[in-house]
């Protein structure tokens, strides 16, 4: 084993953060910290999540917006310590992990169908 394995198996809580389990397809709300000279401020980042690679502490995802007709795709690591919080919007449904083949895709053949979850009263 390597060092990183080592530590992170001795150490298994000492870089994790705890967000909603999300996966690829859907939609999400990145509050990411930005700092610009002696200023910082926190940006929000909404788009669909295209993958998700790596395991343990070295997990990255990546987001995937429109911004004024152009597709803007931004990888953040998962144990950020920039990323103050990550929403879950929408819930996509999709069959596949790695969702590439919208970046070929405008308009409404780009959007993702979102899952129902029926709530269970008691």
């Amino acid at each position: 084993m390597d060092l990183i394995k080592i530590a992170e198996h001795e150490f298994p809580n000492l870089h994790k953060k705890s967000y909603h389990n999300f996966k690829s397809g859907d939609t999400v709300t990145v509050s990411y910290r930005i700092i610009e000279g002696n200023k910082d401020r926190v940006q929000q980042y909404k788009g669909v999540v295209i993958k998700i690679t790596g395991h343990g502490s070295s997990r990255n995802f990546t987001v995937r917006k429109i911004s004024e007709n152009i597709g803007v795709e931004r990888i953040f690591p998962i144990n950020s310590p920039f990323i103050n919080d990550i929403v879950l919007n929408k819930i996509g449904k999709v069959r596949r992990a790695k969702l590439y083949y919208l970046r070929k895709l405008v308009g409404k053949k780009a959007r993702i169908k979102e899952k129902r979850i029926q709530k269970i009263s008691k």
